[in-house]
């Protein structure tokens, strides 16, 4: 068990995707960075299971892209239907990146590449430590944790999630709402002669489902639903399927790896800082899963906050780097969250002369070359990168 330091430069708090990539990029760049988290181990499931391209070249710094890459499955390109019918398609083959795909891969095995690159730095994920009090002044900042320990640092960062106790210390409000949905998300088996490496959204009178392939030969189904069980069954994801997937060639679930159910919310915190205490990932901004960018996003922060902290840390740089992260940062999540919205609240259209506009609006869209490159350049989020 590794001993609990008294002093770090920069002590982060939460190990999900965006504190192990922070975490990493610091101390790959020199920094003395400390994570803490308050689970006793990972949570070992897939959850998020989409890194996009953006997120696929900000991780090459970090020495784990060419392994995602090997243990993912690409998908050349998203369609959004109803039923057998194709309404758009989004295609990623002519994106500008050496990544012109989304790779799916569940997000156990994104943390477990970021875990060990972050050993591999001389680092560790040191649990179960809840970060439950923060003071600061003008030279730095203490955490204190769950037992009373307390870590001196220069600065501090919150990647603690949607629940951020970091967030909530330092009172910055998270606005924005929960949507009346709730979700259903499943790995299963699938017997489908029409199985194929791409990434589909059904659009149904009953709410939006994705289908999407997953290594191993599982495949992810993410779906709306009025009010989704503990625990989707079998039968459940099968009649979810039967009544909004493909009727031509339908898909039978032989196999339920893992199921869950979810509430999405749509906020963002009102500021990135507080003082010497920033935050990054869930803790700043959450949203819906369509288009599959909160991961990304979030490591992204976390990445563009690791170099603007190395800049004042060991480059004697200016605080206005600092600063910068909330200007260049917040803007681009505030975009996602409004961007998901709006897919969101075009999937689950119920009224039946809507969803008929928005279907040939969609058919018409599918002719423009223009409207297809922006979708690519949005979900693949290269039309943030700098």
């Amino acid at each position: 068990m590794n001993a609990l330091p008294a002093t770090a430069d920069v002590l982060v708090a939460g190990a999900g995707p965006a504190g192990l990539a922070l975490t990493a990029s610091l101390r790959a760049q020199g920094v003395d960075a400390v994570l803490v988290d308050r689970l006793a181990e990972g949570q070992n499931t897939s959850r998020a299971a989409v890194v996009h391209a953006r997120t696929l070249e900000v991780l090459r710094e970090l020495k784990v892209t060419d392994e995602l890459v090997a243990r993912g499955v690409k998908a050349p390109r998203f369609t959004v239907r109803e039923r057998d019918r194709v309404l758009l398609t989004v295609d990623f083959d002519d994106l500008p990146t050496e990544f012109p795909y989304a790779l799916l891969v569940p997000q156990n095995v994104t943390e477990e590449l970021l875990l060990g690159r972050l050993e591999a730095l001389g680092g560790a994920v040191l649990r179960p430590h809840e970060l439950t009090a923060l003071r600061q002044d003008a030279d730095g900042v203490t955490g204190v944790l769950g037992d009373g320990h307390e870590i001196r640092a220069r600065y501090a960062v919150g990647t603690d999630g949607m629940h951020s106790r970091v967030r909530e210390e330092l009172g910055i409000p998270f606005e924005g709402d929960t949507y009346a949905e709730s979700f259903i998300l499943a790995d299963v088996r699938l017997d489908w002669a029409s199985a194929n490496p791409e990434v589909m959204l059904f659009f149904s009178r009953e709410g939006v489902t994705v289908v999407a392939p997953l290594p191993g030969g599982r495949h992810r189904i993410v779906a709306t639903v009025a009010d989704a069980p503990e625990h989707p069954t079998v039968a459940d994801v099968q009649r979810l399927l039967d009544t909004r997937g493909p009727r031509r060639d339908p898909a039978r679930v032989t196999d339920l790896v893992w199921s869950s159910r979810f509430r999405v919310h749509h906020r963002l915190a009102a500021r990135y800082r507080e003082g010497r205490v920033f935050l990054a990932g869930d803790a700043a901004h959450v949203h819906s899963p369509a288009g599959g960018q909160g991961m990304n996003t979030g490591v992204q922060d976390a990445v563009d906050l690791a170099h603007r902290l190395t800049a004042v840390l060991r480059d004697g740089a200016s605080a206005d780097t600092l600063d910068a992260y909330e200007t260049t940062r917040r803007p681009i999540a505030e975009e996602v969250v409004s961007f998901t919205d709006r897919m969101t609240r075009v999937a689950t259209v119920g009224n039946p002369a809507l969803r008929n506009l928005r279907n040939t609006f969609l058919r018409t869209l599918d002719w423009l070359p223009p409207v297809h490159r922006a979708m690519a350049m949005r979900i693949s989020e290269l039309s943030t990168a700098e």
